[in-house]
């Protein structure tokens, strides 16, 4: 049996892996095994109507990425029916936050088909067992984790009150919104889930996948049944970056968080080593402001341009050229073991549609509702697009010896910012990799106001620069993301490293 290191957004979900590794799985088991829980029990963050991306080193073989990521639907159904069954709510998150929400706002769901192919092209152990952790944690009931009750305690009200078998889940019956701690008990999920272990494509075409389109379509939304049909997980080549002595491989289009993540990583490393905690910042602010305005003015809603825009932001990026380059919720988890191989996987529903379909206990995204990443919406789109993300799970090595890292991060737009920020102290700095994850961290938003803003933890140097308006957080918050990360080297074996941010826990 290979010994592992997990870290992971939550200890049931950890703990998952490492019961997998002990049955004699390898990284890509503990990982699948882990998520499969998250996704179920990491309430309101996450639902298994997700979508997925899986990276995947071999200690002798090139890296790949399983692209699980969802689908525009709506195949047979006409254009006509685009923005039906949607409304808009606001709630504060971070600050004002504006999503699409409602049955309208689904897209066909591929994280499942996702760590199915991660599984068999790369797991040692049967489908179902990575499967039966998720089953028994639902089937008894879990408690809810201090992250989920915190995310719920922002959206409750304006995503989970809306739909009446949403509510009765996540609601006390006088009203309260669970809280952490309060056990969760999602009533027909451990069935759906059993289809799922005993055949995966029970959700893309059997009487899983048809309860739950027919659910979707009588309720005005676009996700049919054919849909779930046609969808298949894609195996790509992922992005590549290096940082000081490590190569960085992550998610590539159609997706934009991994190639903005390789480009802040290319342009930090033309930036020069950063001396002071000020130059840190000033470098730091510079790249994100650099790579997100890029990208808002040239990649988001690109889509049949995206891959020669991302070549020229790379491009740019390696040159150093950040004046050229300015013209929930996820859930993530990280595995390498002691063979050498490393996975990561970052799931996301969006920050939920709210809609539960009856029988299946099935929580749904509203990928098709983040306004932050369909700027102009998704009239146009043709039914099978795979849709933007913003997520990158990471695995990096290191040239000399070896190593190997995997990480990532949950947090929508943060998500790329949080790992650069990871890796450009640890990687490209001198900071370990435990001082590294609990590091102040800032995120540059463009759109905040007309100028601008640094939202910054407490413990960095933040001042009014290049058009932006400091704006301070009271201490860490899971606003910056929550980076799980796992590191192995020859000497020193298997270390994990899981973010107090989101409550994130190590095992193995």
């Amino acid at each position: 049996m290979s010994k592992l290191k997990i870290a992971a957004g939550t200890r049931i979900a950890a703990e998952a892996g490492a019961s997998v590794a002990e049955q004699g799985g390898n990284a890509v088991d503990a990982a699948i095994a882990a998520m499969a829980v998250s996704v179920c029990t990491d309430t309101g963050i996450m639902s298994p109507g997700c979508g997925a991306f899986v990276t995947v080193w071999p200690p002798d073989a090139e890296p790949v990425v399983i692209d699980g990521y969802a689908e525009m639907p709506g195949r047979g159904y006409g254009e006509q029916h685009f923005g039906e069954a949607t409304h808009e709510v606001v709630f504060d998150y971070g600050g004002d936050t504006r999503q699409l929400v409602g049955y309208g706002t689904i897209a066909t769901p591929g994280g499942f088909a996702g760590l199915a192919l991660a599984s068999q092209q790369f797991g040692r152990l049967p489908w179902n067992a990575l499967v039966e952790p998720a089953i028994d944690w639902v089937e008894r009931g879990f408690p809810l984790t201090g992250g989920a009750a915190e995310y719920l305690g922002f959206t409750h009200d304006a995503i989970y009150s809306w739909h009446p078998d949403s509510y009765r889940v996540l609601h006390h019956e006088d009203g309260r919104p669970l809280a952490q701690g309060d056990i969760v008990r999602i009533p027909c999920l451990a069935d759906s889930l059993r289809s799922i272990a005993s055949d995966a494509g029970s959700l893309y075409g059997g009487e899983l996948g048809r309860r739950i389109a027919c659910g979707v379509r009588e309720n005005g939304g676009l996700l049919g049944i054919e849909d779930l049909q046609a969808y298949e997980a894609v195996v790509r080549e992922p992005v590549r970056a290096h940082i000081g002595d490590w190569e960085v491989v992550t998610n590539p289009p159609p997706a934009v968080g991994g190639s903005c993540l390789a480009a802040m990583l290319l342009l930090l490393d033309r930036l020069g080593p950063a001396n002071s905690l000020q130059r840190e910042v000033e470098n730091m602010v510079t790249t994100q402001r650099s790579i997100l305005g890029f990208r808002a003015s040239r990649l988001d809603g690109a889509h049949q341009a995206l891959p020669r825009e991302v070549e020229r932001m790379l491009e740019l990026a390696d040159l150093g050229d950040h004046s050229l380059l300015s013209a929930p919720s996820t859930s993530h988890v990280s595995v390498v073991d002691a063979d050498g191989l490393a996975c990561a996987i970052t799931a996301s529903a969006g920050y939920g549609s709210g809609a539960m379909v009856e029988g299946t206990g099935f929580w749904l995204n509203n990928s098709l509702g983040e306004i932050d990443l369909l700027t102009r919406g998704v009239s146009g789109l043709s039914a099978g697009t795979r849709l933007a993300s913003n997520m990158a799970p990471t695995i990096a090595r290191r040239r000399s010896d070896g190593a190997l890292l995997a990480l990532g991060s949950p947090g929508a737009s943060r998500i790329t910012t949080a790992i650069a920020q990871v890796l450009a102290n640890f990687a490209g700095g001198e900071m370990s990799l435990a001082d590294a994850v609990t590091h102040p961290r800032l995120h540059v938003e463009l759109a905040a106001q007309p100028g601008g803003t640094i939202a910054f933890e407490p413990g960095l140097p933040v001042e009014p620069m290049q058009g932006l308006e400091p704006r301070p957080f009271d201490g860490p918050s899971m606003y910056f993301g929550g980076v799980q990360a796992v590191l192995w080297s020859r000497q020193d074996g298997l270390a994990g490293i899981a973010d107090a941010r989101r409550g994130g826990y190590v095992a193995g």
